[in-house]
């Protein structure tokens, strides 16, 4: 019979994955790998989200693992922009393909017309003639396919390319439309066609676990990893949730007592600990997780205390003050605030060095 996982047990083992049960003295894109990537649909939070879980880290530390192509920003999981290390992309992009081809069905009438067989092979030409905004890409691909949608061209070639994104100068990595190169040209050698989908599986486990099927599913945007799991099974320990749903992890996987301590710490909006999970009580609540996710399906920043996600906050700055706001979804106790405050001043001080005064302040709506 399997063991059995009590919530805050979960809780603390997903924390010790991710780095935030202390801050860990490592390099920049071994972090990145430990972590399962970071989701990055804007540039700033993997800075942020680094910060909070690596000890001494700096952004310069970020931009040069960017710029030494060590770390790429590339669309991964659930068809959305992560940023993982070269050796992961290349590892791990493969399996993730046919998810990707899926998201394609959300062009509904637009792809009437789209070839990809006609239409990839002449974006890869595009792009290895030089890097590439995708404003650029989908101009040239409508001049050669006037009858198709552009924004169908733009997203087929997003989908279906293996394509990162080029970094730059700009404060945190990249501008606000930048340019796209294959990733063979970029990395030194194009996804391994042949990986399966294990190794991606395990990557999860490492990151995120111990986890169900459909966790895993719900991370990556892949079906039927039920199989996948099961093949993997005489190599993996399994569990039991609380409600009896089996969980997998790795055996040397680290799987700290409940009762051990979390700090505060401070998540940037989209950040993967909230998505990772398809039950996500483990770090949130059911009654809180709506407030996560605004209307324009924008996830938002997420504070933890004692292990979980108690409120959303924001970040302004203003004639040389930098203010973090919390929104905390109930009360908190005075130690609570108290810590938050200390670690909310800690993180204004990385993303706003220019403030003279660093404010944490609680909204009157929280």
């Amino acid at each position: 019979m399997a063991n059995t996982f009590g919530l805050r047990a979960l809780n603390r083992a997903t924390l010790a994955r991710q780095m935030l049960l202390a801050r860990e003295d490592v390099p920049v894109s071994e972090a990145v790998e430990r972590l399962g990537g970071l989701q990055a649909q804007e540039p700033r939070p993997p800075y942020l989200g680094l910060w909070t879980r690596v000890a001494g880290f700096q952004a310069a530390d970020l931009h040069a693992a960017l710029h030494d192509r060590s770390l790429v920003r590339a669309t991964m999981m659930r068809g959305t922009l992560h940023l993982v290390s070269a050796a992961d992309y290349t590892a791990l992009r493969a399996p993730l393909q046919p998810m990707l081809d899926t998201a394609l069905r959300v062009l509904g009438k637009r792809a009437e017309g789209l070839d990809l067989d006609a239409v990839l092979p002449v974006a890869r030409e595009l792009l290895l003639e030089r890097q590439r905004t995708f404003n650029e890409v989908r101009a040239l691909l409508r001049e050669r396919f006037p009858e198709v949608d552009d924004r169908a061209l733009g997203h087929a070639v997003r989908m279906c390319l293996p394509l990162v994104m080029v970094p730059t100068q700009d404060r945190w990595g990249f501008p606000r439309t930048s340019e796209f190169a294959l990733a063979e040209s970029w990395v030194g050698t194009a996804p391994d066609e042949k990986a399966a989908p294990e190794a991606l599986v395990l990557r999860y486990l490492a990151a995120f676990g111990p986890a169900s099927a459909a966790d895993a599913q719900a991370w990556s945007g892949l079906p039927g990893l039920a199989e996948v799991l099961d093949g993997l099974r005489p190599g993996l320990r399994v569990f039991a949730d609380e409600r009896g749903r089996e969980l997998f992890d790795l055996p040397d996987a680290p799987r700290p007592d409940e009762d051990a301590p979390a700090p505060a710490r401070f998540l940037p909006e989209f950040d993967s600990l909230v998505l990772a999970h398809a039950d996500r009580t483990r770090v949130i609540s059911d009654a809180h997780r709506p407030a996560l996710t605004t209307k324009n399906l924008r996830v938002r920043a997420t504070f933890l205390w004692d292990g979980f996600a108690c409120g959303t906050w924001e970040m302004e700055s203003r004639r040389k003050t930098a203010t973090l706001r919390l929104r905390p979804f109930e009360p908190l106790p005075q130690e609570a605030l108290d810590d938050l405050t200390a670690e909310g001043r800690a993180l204004l001080r990385f993303a706003e060095p220019d403030a003279k005064d660093h404010v944490v302040t609680v909204a009157e709506d929280g």
